[in-house]
């Protein structure tokens, strides 16, 4: 004879499902991160934490909502099916069920949002397989389910965050590296986000316009000055893509080398704001068909 089910279990198992994919999200963004440019100005990790505190308890009600709503259902419903063609087919039929459940009220928000049908069908596969996850995590009905989800669960987000660093440390999984963009990627007009360029020419010269001047005591929101001016420029591969620097000697400026960032398809000189291990950087991105961006 077969124990019978506790929903109450079941929502307790599908809410924890759901905390340990939102833990899981949080880990892979955070790789990611660090295999991307960094911003202009450094995250604040204080307040991301604080953040993600909050919405723990945030996080909770929407995973109790939903589980009530499309998990639980889909459990009960795979239970007559199991009663009707065998506990296989009804293992096999928990995410039709949730897609199932989750069809109507996606398609009417996106109808009358007027949402296009791709990111429609994204968003409710996506919720399909977080949801089903849930219900096939809650459907058996052995005892100490709900710790051994949270061990198992807890060893998976653990395991990629270990497996990832461990990339990162190895090249594996290629941390952020600047691109090499030579002297010739230089010519052309670089601009900063208030429209401030330098202009490189492939002989040598460059033209400065309002480009600030940083100095290592400047705070967050000040107004650095502007300068401009006609001299020359140098390129210095150093030794890796991380040492590389453009130096300019422009006559009233006093500017240190430049160093290099961005992306090989969008590639950025950057100076330093602020004193060591700020984080933050004034940075110029090369314009499109020669015009500023």
């Amino acid at each position: 004879m077969r124990q019978k089910r506790s929903y109450g279990r079941v929502l307790l198992v599908s809410v924890l499902v759901g905390y340990l994919e939102v833990a899981l999200t949080i880990v892979v963004v955070l790789l990611y991160v660090r295999t991307q440019p960094p911003p202009d100005t450094p995250p604040d990790w204080g307040w991301i934490a604080a953040g993600l505190v909050s919405l723990m308890g945030i996080v909770g009600v929407i995973a109790f909502l939903l589980s009530l709503l499309f998990v639980l259902p889909a459990v009960a419903l795979s239970d007559l099916l199991g009663r009707r063609l065998g506990e296989r087919a009804a293992w096999c039929c928990v995410p039709l069920l949730v897609a199932a459940l989750l069809a109507p009220p996606v398609w009417a928000f996106a109808s009358y949002n007027d949402v296009r049908t791709r990111p429609v069908l994204l968003f409710w596969a996506a919720a399909t397989a977080s949801l089903s996850a849930g219900a096939l995590a809650a459907r058996p009905r052995g005892g100490g389910l709900a710790r051994r989800v949270a061990l198992w669960g807890g060893a998976l987000v653990a395991g990629t965050g270990l497996c990832g660093t461990l990339g990162l440390v190895t090249g594996a999984l290629p941390p952020y590296e600047p691109p090499v963009i030579g002297p010739a990627a230089l010519a052309g007009t670089w601009s900063d986000h208030t429209g401030n360029t330098l202009a490189f020419t492939a002989d040598g010269r460059v033209t400065a316009s309002g480009v600030a001047e940083h100095s290592p005591g400047d705070t967050p929101g000040g107004i650095p000055p502007g300068c401009s001016g006609t001299g020359t420029w140098s390129y210095d591969p150093g030794r890796d893509p991380r040492s590389q620097r453009v130096r300019l000697d422009v006559p009233g400026c006093d500017w240190p080398a430049w160093g290099v960032g961005g992306t090989r398809r969008e590639p950025r000189i950057h100076q330093r704001v602020g004193g060591p291990g700020s984080g933050r950087l004034y940075q110029l991105r090369k314009a499109t068909s020669g015009s500023p961006r």
